[in-house]
């Protein structure tokens, strides 16, 4: 590979285009890939863990922007779907996110005194092309949240 193409790499990535046969699978874990991407390269954030565990719960990213832990949510959908990957998180799904939040955030040594939950949307063509939207700092929760560890001091 020339010293172009890989410059272009570092800067241009994006994974392959998404077979227009793909599982439901592959096109999540490719949305996934294109905002971890995102994340990194647009973005400028550190991501720390990609679909990060705990019992029944996962993070899909977890990342570092200027000092702020950001768990950020994937929502890979088709681009023609009725109700986009945003407006998808319902009741149950803010339920595991902060469940996971929690149990993120109680297993760290020194935990941080801010976080924030951010979107990705990704809407798939049938064409395997992707556009990314980015939502910051979405309100999931009440402005009275706070991490176990918060409530501790």
């Amino acid at each position: 590979m020339s010293i172009f193409n890989k410059v272009r790499e570092l800067f241009y990535w994006r994974p392959k285009k998404l077979s227009s046969n793909s599982t439901r699978t592959e096109r999540g874990q490719y949305g996934e890939d294109l905002a971890a991407a995102y994340l990194k390269r647009t973005l400028g954030f550190r991501v720390i863990a990609r679909n990060w565990r705990y019992k029944r719960d996962e993070l899909d990213i977890v990342c570092v922007d200027a000092g702020v832990l950001v768990f950020v949510e994937v929502r890979a959908r088709a681009a023609d779907a009725l109700v986009g990957g945003y407006h998808s998180i319902n009741a149950h799904k803010k339920q595991v996110l902060q469940r996971g939040a929690r149990a993120y955030i109680n297993q760290l040594q020194n935990p941080p005194k801010h976080v924030r939950f951010d979107v990705i949307e990704v809407s798939l063509s049938d064409d395997g092309e992707a556009d990314v939207r980015y939502y910051g700092n979405v309100p999931l929760f009440s402005k009275h949240y706070t991490t176990s560890h918060e409530s501790r001091n």
